[in-house]
């Protein structure tokens, strides 16, 4: 079983699709800080002074020991811009590397030689063969 485990973990596809998700992992934090520090506070800006993250309706009021109740949908929008803007990253780098499968699909195979090349070849090779016979 160890071995099996060891020829699994071993394969190539597995170790790309790790290095995938570890990528994928930091690349999310990175967008994810961008969002929450950088895009919110600007856009929160924009529309008058808002800290778009504490955007909520409230559908019960704290009284005593009990805690408020409410949707916070700010926090929501938050995480849809996160997940956009992965989702379009995400979409032009498998955009870009289509494209260079595509052209490297695309390269014109060598051109078949013409009648007239097979001949001179053939009778180059001829010429070869008569004179290695003569110089013998």
């Amino acid at each position: 079983m160890l071995q099996e485990f060891k020829k699994f973990a071993m394969r190539g596809n597995v170790l790309d699709m790790a290095v995938g998700v570890i990528i994928g992992g930091a690349f999310g934090k990175i967008v994810t800080s961008a969002v929450n520090d950088l895009i919110m506070p600007l856009l929160g800006l924009i529309l008058g002074r808002i800290d778009l993250t504490s955007l909520k309706l409230v559908l019960r009021e704290a009284n005593g020991t009990t805690a408020e109740l409410s949707i916070t949908y700010g926090a929501f929008l938050q995480n849809v811009l996160d997940f956009l803007i992965i989702a379009f990253s995400i979409f032009i780098v498998i955009r870009l590397i289509n494209r260079f499968k595509h052209k490297e699909e695309e390269a014109p195979p060598a051109p078949k030689p013409s009648n007239e090349e097979i001949l001179l070849t053939e009778i180059r090779d001829l010429l070869k063969e008569q004179n290695v016979g003569h110089s013998a």
